[in-house]
């Protein structure tokens, strides 16, 4: 029972790594696939491919010709004694050989510039396309999932890209050849030979689709570790706070061993590949010798003839090894491809119009218009809320929690979509406008302020990287950063890591505050940004905020109701409906929710 409990509750938390977009996929092999991937290699195929395919045909044939003349100098050479005519054979041999190894160097170096492009125009795109896509495709997915898609995935096609397409040209091109000279040079006996072959594939066949699904499984076990571990080091402060360690690193394990399991049955099947092309391999021997020996005794062929056999045999069975080896890897490029074309395929929920036109330089009037908006299908975060602002005015947006006011600044943003109504900017609907254009005129600063890798100074200027130092430290001035940051070891040049670890909270807000004005926009979005600042700070960011608001409309999202007194208009939110809107004084005198919610905070302050 306590073993059957224990797998119950290991299969309920790797059910928390199970995502809608991490499933096996039961398909046949899809060629559409490979031909998609093969579409990356066209900027290519003008430049470089004719070199490959010359080097690959010139050292095919070397590979090919040499053990003829292995069986011309047995038969002509040696058993005639003729040593001017070995000296000339060895020389041709060692020329031949000369030739296939320039033929080969030549043929990696230019496959591997190929494979290296082509790896980067698909992780190129792959990103730049990410970077598209609407808030609802984050929802959905977390951060490891997607990461895994953009190393994992698309490093798993290096390979093939690099070597696998070319060498998959060579041998079928091998091949071909080495059935023509071994019917050639004894028909029956290269016949006899060759009926091998059909036995091979027909026991592999089956094999094929559980070593394809294996490699998928492989692949989704991968993307589900790494989206815990990128989850576990987010929250490692929550982890350790906590005291989860043991937790955690219990759970990692069963993940970490689930994986080594499911790759090491992976390989066990790809390594059945092998028995069977040596069994098959050694079956033709045994023909080749059984069978070659009473065609020379009938006088049938020479022992020159018997020897190229078995070199011709021997190149015969390493391209089919290399085909089969070749077969798996283009099933779990196949399994990535289809992975990394389901987010290439993914279309912005939020797009732009064929026609959508460049917004102007705007005044800032905005208006909404009975909108409705739900982030899950019948269950409405906004209903029917219309609000109306005027260039340069302040807006605050007060409500409990979940009551729309995060939902309004979205929108504004186009970051999601109505549902219902309209969101207009200077008139403009919106859904008819550019996002750029848009966007670039709105400046947000969040309660959650992210910091990027890399300096003060460029955390700043992210949203104007134009800026010039003098307006990256007035900006920092105007909301009372620059005297922190000259404090720190090198000032503006300071190197503070991924979300600004280095600093405390107070400081990468009042950053936030810096880059958001730095950016100038016609549209300011305070979206809890004073939550996390002590009361001092936020005093003299209140001041700063009094002149650099003018001539801007603002929308001020808080919970603490005293930053939003001097708002020229408060909306009260419930629920995703306008409940209340004035001012504080006439909310005040209304005595209606707003009232209610400054008489809490009032109480729990007293407390």
């Amino acid at each position: 029972m306590k073993q059957q409990a224990g797998q119950a509750s290991t299969e309920g938390k790797q059910e928390r790594f199970v995502y809608q977009d991490d499933t096996l996929i039961d398909k046949k092999f899809d060629w559409k696939q490979i031909r998609r991937l093969a579409t990356y290699m066209k900027p290519y195929a003008k430049q470089l491919l004719p070199i490959i395919i010359i080097m690959m045909i010139v050292g095919t044939l070397a590979k090919l010709i040499y053990p003829l003349i292995v069986s011309y100098t047995i038969d002509n050479a040696l058993e005639k004694h003729d040593l001017k005519l070995l000296i000339w054979m060895v020389a041709i041999l060692f020329i031949t050989y000369i030739v296939q190894w320039i033929a080969n160097t030549l043929k990696i170096k230019y496959t591997n510039i190929i494979g290296n492009n082509i790896i980067y125009d698909l992780r190129h795109h792959l990103f730049s396309h990410i970077q598209s896509l609407s808030f609802r495709f984050y929802d959905t997915r977390p951060a490891g999932s997607i990461l895994v898609r953009i190393t994992n995935y698309v490093n798993s096609l290096q390979d093939l890209f690099a070597n696998g397409v070319v060498n998959l040209m060579i041998d079928i091109v091998q091949l071909i050849g080495i059935v023509i000279i071994l019917l050639t040079l004894n028909f029956k006996l290269g016949l006899a030979i060759i009926c091998t072959v059909p036995i091979m594939f027909f026991v592999s066949t089956n094999l094929r689709k559980h070593i394809r699904l294996a490699w998928q499984l492989v692949n989704i076990k991968q993307s589900r570790l790494n989206s815990h571990l990128n989850e576990s080091i987010q929250g490692m402060r929550v982890t350790q706070a906590y005291t989860q360690e043991q937790e955690n690193m219990k759970f990692f394990y069963e993940m970490n061993s689930d994986n080594r399991k499911t790759w090491r049955k992976a390989v066990k099947l790809n390594n059945m590949f092998n028995p069977i092309i040596e069994i098959t391999g050694a079956i033709g021997y045994c023909i080749l010798f059984w069978y070659g020996s009473h065609l020379i005794g009938l006088d049938e062929m020479s022992v020159g003839d018997l020897v190229a056999f078995s070199s011709f045999i021997a190149f015969f069975w390493d391209p089919i090894n290399r085909i089969g080896q070749m077969y798996t890897q283009l099933l779990l490029a196949m399994a990535s491809a289809e992975r990394i074309f389901e987010f290439i395929d993914e279309q912005p929920v939020v797009d732009e119009k064929d026609d959508a036109i460049e917004l102007p330089t705007i005044k800032g009037d905005i208006k909404l218009d009975n909108v409705v908006f739900e982030y899950e299908k019948d269950r409405p975060a906004l209903r029917a809320v219309s609000l109306d602002v005027k260039s340069g005015q302040s807006i605050a947006l007060v409500g409990h929690t979940g009551s729309g006011k995060s939902t309004i600044i979205n929108l504004i943003c186009r970051f999601y979509d109505v549902v219902g109504g309209s969101v207009r900017v200077d008139g403009h609907d919106i859904r008819d406008i550019t996002i750029n254009s848009l966007r670039s005129q709105i400046g947000i600063v969040l309660q959650d302020t992210f910091i990027f890798s890399g300096t003060i100074k460029s955390n700043i200027a992210f949203g104007r990287p134009t800026a010039t130092d003098e307006e990256i430290i007035e900006a920092a001035k105007a909301v009372h950063a620059h005297e922190f940051i000259m404090s720190l070891p090198d000032g503006y040049e300071t190197e503070v890591e991924e979300r600004g670890s280095v600093l405390s909270m107070g400081q990468r807000q009042l950053l936030s505050f810096a880059r958001a004005l730095l950016a100038n926009p016609r549209i300011l979005i305070l979206d809890e940004a004073t939550a996390s600042i002590d009361t001092e700070t936020e005093l003299k960011i209140q001041e700063a905020l009094k002149t650099l608001l003018k001539g801007r409309t603002s929308f001020i999202v808080a919970h603490r109701l005293s930053t939003i007194r001097h708002a020229d208009k408060i909306v009260v939110l419930d629920h995703g409906r306008k409940m209340e809107e004035g001012s504080h004084d006439e909310l005040i005198k209304h005595q209606g929710i707003y009232y209610g919610l400054i008489q809490s905070q009032y109480r729990f302050l007293e407390m």
